[in-house]
Order: structure tokens, then sequence, then C-alpha cells
């Protein structure tokens, strides 16, 4: 289970009752977790993220305690940095195994399986969300295919 907190979530599907519904980007994150990590200074990160508004955002960094992270997309047979990765209104932005992902690199501390990291998603217009990831065995392979 992924625990999500922050105000800017909660506050993303409240507008006045003349804004009109969906108007604005309601976030969700799912499926968040970490393969724990074979190499002492590296691990990636995988997690989908669901607009249920009517209007797009953006990812535009994440953060973590653990060390650097970047969003990386797969781009025909390479992997390359992405700077803003769109979420679309009424769509999702995923992260999973061959595709998209998170890296984290330069680690102060190699994760553990049965640990959690904690990561931060910057958007911007929904501002933080704070999400809770699991750290997972190296093989580890979720039923939603990420």
């Amino acid at each position: 289970m992924t625990l999500v907190t922050t105000g800017a979530l909660v506050l993303a599907g409240c507008g006045s009752e003349d804004s009109g519904a969906g108007s604005k980007a309601e976030l969700s994150v799912s499926g968040a977790y970490m393969p724990q990590p074979v190499s002492d200074s590296m691990a990636a990160g995988f997690l989908t993220v669901t607009n249920k508004g009517g209007t797009k955002d953006e990812l535009t960094s994440v953060t973590s305690d653990v060390g650097e992270v970047t969003a990386h997309e797969t781009v025909g047979s390479s992997m390359q940095e992405a700077k803003d990765l769109a979420v679309p209104a009424h769509g999702q932005l995923v992260f999973k195994s061959g595709g998209s992902h998170l890296m984290f690199d330069k680690l102060k501390r190699k994760p553990k399986q049965g640990e959690k990291v904690t990561v931060q998603l910057h958007f911007a217009e929904s501002g933080t969300v704070t999400v809770e990831m699991p750290v997972e065995s190296a093989t580890y392979n979720p039923k939603t295919g990420h």
C-alpha cells in the first residue's frame, strides 16, 4: 500500500462551487516501489501518477533524502533524463520496468527489502506530493505490470 501525504493533493480536487467540476488536476499515486538495489550507489523506482482532473499537470522534479533522483524515459532503445513529464488530464504518467522510471543516484545508504524510501514528487500545478515507496526484492514483479 502506498501512503501519499500532502496538503496540495487534498486541495487539488477542491475548488469553489463555481469553478466547475474537474477543472483542476486531481493527482493520486499508486503502485510505488523500489526494487532492492544491487548497487551501492544506484537504484530505480516505479509508480503511477493518475490525474482524474480536467487539467494536465507536469512532474518537474523528484527529491529524496536517500540520494539524488532524476526521472528517465526510454526513447527507442536508449534511456535519457527527462526534465518535465506530462500528467495528462484524465490520464496517467506511468513509471515501469523497461520504460520511464525514477533513477536514484549517489545513494547515501543502500535501501534494504522491507524498508520504505520517502520521495517528494514536485508538480508544476499541484505542488509537492510525498510518497512512501516500499523496497521490494530485487526480482519483484508486481501484478500491475510496473
